[in-house]
């Protein structure tokens, strides 16, 4: 058939064309007052496009629109809206540098509005808010990603409450994306190679305030249907299509940006599944200046910065030997090296032939700046990935965290946005990353604060009734059940909220574990307790379908419907309901299998008081000022003991502290104290779990860092890389030769606090000269348990002289702590380029 195509867009009378460029640029997003223009506008339209500010235009009528154009309120509001959307744009902003190299960052979803479905859960509104924040400070960064024609599966629970999966199609031509196009009008694209095949992407631009956001989209005439296929659902499909997704974002994303004529000077993979982005920057260099496979990557290895979120080793992206083969071995040629080589760079041991290729690895050979997304989460990923640094103390494993922050003005409420903007001043707006200003939580009266918070409560309780009632009329209920939907929470009592992915690790089953206390606690009439659940389970975890189910159920066995509910198909608008309307967030991982988490963050910004487990951001943000500890951050190996232990701590703290706490009312019936705590949370949580506060530590340690080192490298042709690579290559030849024969020391059995300790090391260095090795006297306290070195210092040993075969380094230190002290020798690699001297296999102890 065929089919002749066009493009039909709204008819607007110019004064409300704003309308359009507003609906246009996803600022609206977190600028609820631009939200009410459209709803203003039509609100049945409004919620037929759901929640779509384009779609919403292309359903008012022209009549409509024809009134709005002379209602001078509307126009005076739309007026307004439109000069703060320009002055956003216009305005001074955190960062003034240039901007001719950027960052590009490179993620598999993006959750930035509902209007926008192709993200699944945490990952994506994490580099959703990572936009919105960068817009916000003027960060030189762009966002790549792939554009979903399904999106993520709309979840349907039947009538017996089992989680069923849609998948919806996107119509782009209502929504806010804008095809990218060359000079010749015609669609900009790119291509890569899947298997010998050729596969075509387009590109799209979403507008995000400043910023710019990059999606390939491979559903264009040119592929055969398979092809078209590979950017269908996030998520869906088998091995084969991940491998497909990932190798178009990696490997497409950079030819993308190269085709729009941006420079990615500097790149960021939140987690592993962009990580072939760092063998096609090697192509490039390869390509360009002829360099080998080392100098190309010493030139992007400076450049790369890697975040991992998966807090267990089966998290991680692996693909199958003979899937790899089937993709990537033309790259051997490409790249000149060997198929073991190639192998090696996705292998923690590199001489395994039987171990899978891991795209984190790949991720963290390619980088030079490495992160988690927590305090904790750091220390547990360099544990899981010390194998890459045989010979490293766990400490120095290069790995530190960035621990994640959630984009205040999407996720607080409008109703406490207006009330925050009242008394913190247009500095909150203009300046975000002023984080300061959450201490004026002090000057909100707590009449208004608990009004707003109650206000929110109330929204909630008349959402989820709606949402109820929706999901008895699609299942068939009869009518006297549809009613009863009317009867669902109480807009009064304590609400418990838990959101999140079902999944079997978050037990979102736990405080079903002794019905007989729950039952005590929900159908208690003078201090009513209501637990409101949502989110949904991966559509091939049975066991995570099974835990809704196990609620449902729950509910309907002992009658307490009205108490415990489920709300259908976790969004962004079911979690601004739930996260501003609920008095206690429950969140209970099995520690430490919570990365960070970031819902209870969004919660706490409202005052929602949170109630987890330590684990994620909740190890290092809890005190007793803003929330509540199940347990000390205990870790158990029987999980059936742990959950026994932890549902009874959970008990315990909800009969105990914060049910009376919640109730305890005084004569002008404000909880006085829960106030105070909600003040607090605000406070310390505003101020240090911002994603302003985020981006600041991402540009600081690592976004400016990795810029600069682009600048210092390709400002002298790349020599610099030319030599490191140079450098390595001499120090593996010479590294097996390198002994350390003797340490000596005037160490006495006693020494005194002061004294003077002067250690000299004999080292055979082979081919190498002293300047080419960095030689470290490593110190410090000797642990009670294998001897080892707690707390331990480093400090250079300098060459001083030779003897015979031998060369001298050596190092005065004082003793200045008491108790068994210790100290030996190691051997590291030396170079002024180096960002740090961390390298596989090339560590050397006395």
């Amino acid at each position: 058939m065929n089919i002749s195509t066009y493009t039909v867009k709204p008819k607007l009378p110019n004064s409300l064309k704003p309308l359009e460029e507003i609906a246009r640029n996803l600022w609206l997003s977190w600028n609820y007052d631009a939200v009410q223009l459209y709803i203003r506008l039509d609100y049945d339209s409004w919620m037929m496009s759901q929640q779509s500010p384009v779609r919403t235009l292309g359903m008012v009528s022209q009549e409509r629109l024809a009134e709005a154009a002379k209602d001078d309120s509307y126009l005076a509001a739309l007026d307004e809206v439109y000069n703060r959307f320009l002055k956003y744009k216009r305005g001074e902003t955190w960062y003034r540098g240039t901007k001719k190299e950027v960052v590009a960052y490179f993620s598999m979803e993006y959750g930035m509005d509902v209007s926008l479905p192709i993200y699944s859960g945490g990952l994506g509104i994490l580099s959703g808010d990572h936009m919105k924040t960068s817009s916000d400070m003027g960060l030189p960064l762009v966002g790549v990603g792939l554009l979903y024609r399904q999106g993520y599966f709309k979840q349907l629970l039947n009538a017996d409450g089992f989680q069923q999966e849609s998948y919806p199609e996107n119509d782009w031509y209502n929504m806010p994306v804008e095809r990218k196009t060359g000079k010749d009008g015609a669609p900009i694209k790119i291509s890569v190679d899947l298997a010998g095949r050729t596969a075509v992407a387009q590109i799209w631009e979403v507008k995000v305030g400043r910023s710019s956001l990059y999606l390939l989209d491979t559903n264009i005439d040119e592929n055969a249907p398979d092809i078209r296929n590979v950017t269908s659902s996030l998520y869906g499909g088998d091995k084969e299509t991940r491998m497909q997704q990932e190798i178009l974002l990696g490997v497409g994303g950079i030819r993308a940006l190269r085709a729009l004529g941006i420079n990615p000077a500097a790149t960021h993979m939140n987690e592993g599944h962009a990580a072939f982005l760092g063998l096609e920057r090697v192509r490039e260099l390869m390509a360009e200046k002829h360099f080998n496979f080392d100098e190309a990557r010493e030139a992007v290895w400076p450049t790369n910065i890697f975040t991992t979120h998966t807090p267990v080793p089966a998290g991680n992206e692996r693909f199958d030997i003979a899937l790899m083969e089937k993709y990537m071995r033309p790259w051997t040629q490409i790249l000149g090296i060997s198929w073991k080589d190639f192998l090696g760079l996705g292998r923690v041991q590199v001489n395994d032939d039987h171990e899978t290729f891991c795209m984190t690895v790949l991720a963290l050979k390619m980088a030079a700046y490495a992160n988690g997304v927590a305090k904790l989460h750091g220390v547990v990923s360099r544990d899981m990935w010390k194998g890459l640094w045989p010979g490293l103390p766990l400490s120095e494993v290069p790995i530190g965290h960035v621990t994640n922050g959630v984009h205040p003005r999407t996720w607080v409420s409008s109703g406490m946005t207006d009330l925050l903007d009242r008394y913190f001043g247009p500095h909150f707006e203009e300046e975000p990353t002023d984080l300061a200003i959450w201490d004026r939580m002090d000057r909100i009266s707590d009449e208004e604060l608990w009004r707003t918070h109650e206000r929110r409560r109330e929204r909630l309780v008349a959402f989820v009734r709606d949402r109820i009632r929706q999901h008895y009329k699609r299942t068939g209920a009869v009518e006297r059940r549809i009613q009863q939907a009317e009867d669902a929470l109480s807009p009064y009592a304590l609400t418990l909220g838990f959101a999140r992915r079902f999944a079997t690790y978050k037990r979102g089953n736990l405080l079903l574990r002794d019905p007989e206390r729950l039952l005590r606690l929900v159908r208690d009439n003078e201090r009513p307790v209501q637990l409101v659940f949502a989110g949904k389970a991966h559509p091939m975890d049975i066991p995570g379908k099974e835990l809704i189910r196990e609620i449902i159920h729950f509910a309907e066995k002992y009658d307490v419907t009205s108490r415990i509910v489920f709300i259908e198909n976790y969004d962004m608008t079911v979690a601004r309901y739930l996260t501003s309307g609920a008095d206690v967030w429950l969140n209970t991982p099995r520690r430490p299998l919570e990365a960070s988490g970031t819902s209870g963050m969004k919660a706490a910004m409202n005052g929602v008081l949170n109630c987890s487990i330590l684990d994620g951001w909740w190890d290092e943000a809890y005190n007793p000022e803003v929330g509540w500890a199940i347990g000390q951050g205990e870790q158990y190996e029987d999980t059936n003991l742990q959950d026994d232990v932890e549902s009874k701590a959970l008990y315990d703290l909800l009969e105990r502290d914060i049910i009376p706490l919640f109730y305890q009312r005084g004569r002008d019936g404000l909880p006085r104290e829960w106030i105070k705590r909600m003040k607090s949370c605000m406070k310390e949580i505003g101020h240090s779990m911002s994603s302003h506060r985020m981006l600041m530590d991402y540009s600081n340690n690592f976004y400016f860092p990795a810029l600069k080192n682009y600048r210092r490298i390709v400002k002298d042709d790349y020599a610099e890389s030319k030599s490191l690579a140079a450098y390595f290559g001499k120090l593996r030849q010479s590294w097996d030769s390198l002994r350390i024969t003797r340490l000596g020391s005037n160490a006495k059995p006693v020494m005194q606090r002061g004294d003077s300790l002067t250690v000299t090391a004999h080292i055979e260095l082979g081919s190498l000269s002293p300047d080419e090795l960095l030689v470290e006297l490593y110190h410090g306290t000797v642990s009670n348990q294998g001897g080892e070195i707690a707390n331990a210092q480093r400090t250079e040993m300098k060459a001083v002289g030779q003897e015979g075969n031998s060369h001298l380094f050596q190092v005065r230190i004082e003793c200045s702590t008491t108790g068994m002290q210790g100290h030996t020798v190691r051997i590291l690699p030396k170079h002024g380029a180096l960002i740090h001297p961390y390298r596989t296999g090339l560590i050397k102890w006395a």
